[in-house]
């Protein structure tokens, strides 16, 4: 029986959440906060302002805080947004992935010249944004490519019959020499209508980004990434997708004209949710995100995967835990070891956890097993939009694989370093918590309006609701014919919040 999928999204004042679930279960999660830049994907003209031969990199204002960087590599090496096959293009050389080597920065780019640039990795820490020269938009089943005019398909579609169909289409879709087409994984089985309306999509936006760079002066944005509410719609909405519920009115008809422009013509099912409870509350989705924080990890069996972030990569361990199975050792270790690999693949989806991951399996000693533990692996990798490689799978089943990642975690949107613990940890950041106190006394007023309510806070927290969050405050007790009033106690923890009728 096929899985229900929805996407939920809840958007107020202060961020917006999305859930695409199946079968109410989390399967991808994203927050987005109205502070954020949304620099990811976005294009920008910028000016290069130094050119570093020691890095091979050059350093471009684009307008931001901190300048960006461009690697030789991101200026010669086309890089498009999946690994494609190209069609009708000759097998690459050995020197394919070196020829930047042999490139030198300073023959590519020169100090005060223009570039248009796109931002690949967002700035974090003392390092600005990463940028490359290739841009890529990408559709529903398509990337765009710029000044590219290659054709490819992904290589994740594989079978060969599929493949034929698709570089069919492709050679009828060629729209411009000065652009090339990418089918994405998610257009495999699309008939060609789909593809011409992606195309459509994307030669219109395209030709405006161009437009928009002829008119403009360094430094300057040109195109803006989508708010994440159509991004995900973007990347995530399939036929598939039984419904989105939206519970915002201006966000809902946002993304009810957002589709309109991505897909004209084909009808999708969107609710507006208006329901009194807080709509990630009424799905019970807030315990699976509170989830996201624990290091363990109930598997279906009895058996646990524990998730331990080190500063250089990222150890998962899997433990049988109370489940002891009910033949033998080995096929107790399968069992568990076959569900530890699709929650793995899960979670690091959820917790967008990016770089080297490193997975202790139960050892199996049958190679059969062993074989079937890889496929269920990299079956479940498939799923997941960012870039995974499995780099390998030794004898005593320790897996490694790396995982590109672009944003920024949940967790460190959601948390900041500890300050009771010097740094070792971390603690929810006092814009969360704020976020999380407004939410607590709206609940406490709608089951009793009209009363005087009182907020006890941590005084870094007192101060952001008086002082940022003044206006939400105002226009509760307004709503709620009821006066808030925030007390500052300096004994609470900082994600301490007490709310209780005043005396």
């Amino acid at each position: 029986m096929a899985k229900i999928k929805e996407i939920f999204i809840s958007s107020d004042a202060h961020e917006s959440r999305v859930a695409v679930t199946e079968d109410k279960r989390l399967e991808e999660f994203y927050v987005e906060r109205r502070t954020d830049q949304r620099v990811v994907g976005s294009i920008y003209k910028g000016r290069v302002t130094s050119v570093v031969p020691g890095i091979g990199a050059a350093f471009v204002d684009i307008g931001l805080e901190k300048n960006g960087f461009l690697y030789v590599s991101d200026i010669i090496e086309p890089k498009p947004e999946e690994d494609a096959i190209l069609e009708g293009e000759p097998a690459r050389k050995p020197h394919g992935h070196g020829s930047h080597r042999r490139s030198r920065i300073e023959d590519v780019v020169k100090q005060g010249q223009e570039v248009l640039v796109q931002v690949v990795k967002e700035p974090f820490g003392t390092k600005g944004a990463r940028l490359t020269t290739h841009i890529s938009l990408p559709g529903r089943y398509m990337v765009l490519m710029a000044n590219d005019a290659r054709l490819g398909i992904s290589k994740r579609i594989d079978d060969s019959a599929e493949r034929g169909r698709l570089r069919d289409i492709l050679k009828e879709l060629k729209f411009s020499d000065e652009a090339g087409l990418i089918i994405r994984t998610a257009g495999q089985g699309k008939d060609k209508k789909a593809f011409v309306r992606d195309v459509r999509y994307l030669s219109n936006l395209y030709q405006r980004i161009k437009r928009g760079a002829a008119r403009a002066k360094a430094p300057a944005c040109v195109h803006q990434e989508y708010p994440l509410s159509q991004r995900v719609i973007r990347d995530s909405y399939t036929e598939d997708v039984h419904r989105i519920v939206v519970d915002s009115k201006a966000e809902f008809h946002r993304i009810r004209g957002f589709l309109q422009t991505l897909i004209p013509g084909v009808r999708v099912r969107m609710e507006r949710y208006t329901g009194e409870e807080p709509l990630f509350e009424k799905e019970e989705f807030d315990e699976q995100i509170a989830a996201l924080f624990d290091k363990r990890v109930v598997l279906p069996s009895g058996g646990s995967i524990i998730i331990e972030p080190t500063e250089g990569l990222v150890a998962i361990d899997v433990n049988t835990s109370k489940f002891t199975g009910r033949r033998n050792l080995e096929e107790t270790a399968f069992q568990v070891d076959k569900e530890a690999a699709i929650e793995v693949a899960r979670q690091l989806r959820l917790r967008d956890i990016g770089g080297i991951v490193v997975i202790d399996f139960i050892d199996l000693d049958v190679p059969a097993h062993r074989r079937e533990l890889v496929a269920t692996l990299e079956h479940a990798l498939e799923r997941d939009r960012s870039k995974t490689n499995l780099v390998s799978f030794s004898e005593i089943c320790v897996a490694e694989l790396t995982r590109q990642r672009m944003r920024r975690s949940f967790e460190t949107v959601s948390y900041q370093p500890c300050p009771y613990c010097g740094g070792r940890g971390s603690v929810k950041s006092v814009l969360t918590v704020a976020i999380g106190a407004i939410r607590q006394a709206r609940r406490e007023l709608k089951q009793s309006s009209g009363k005087t309510l009182e907020l006890l806070v941590h005084p870094q927290v007192a101060l952001h609701l008086l002082q940022q969050e003044r206006g939400s405050l105002s226009q509760l007790e307004a709503q709620s014919h009821a006066k808030i009033l925030v007390l500052s106690d300096p004994s609470l923890h900082l994600e301490d919040v007490k709310v209780q009728a005043a005396a």
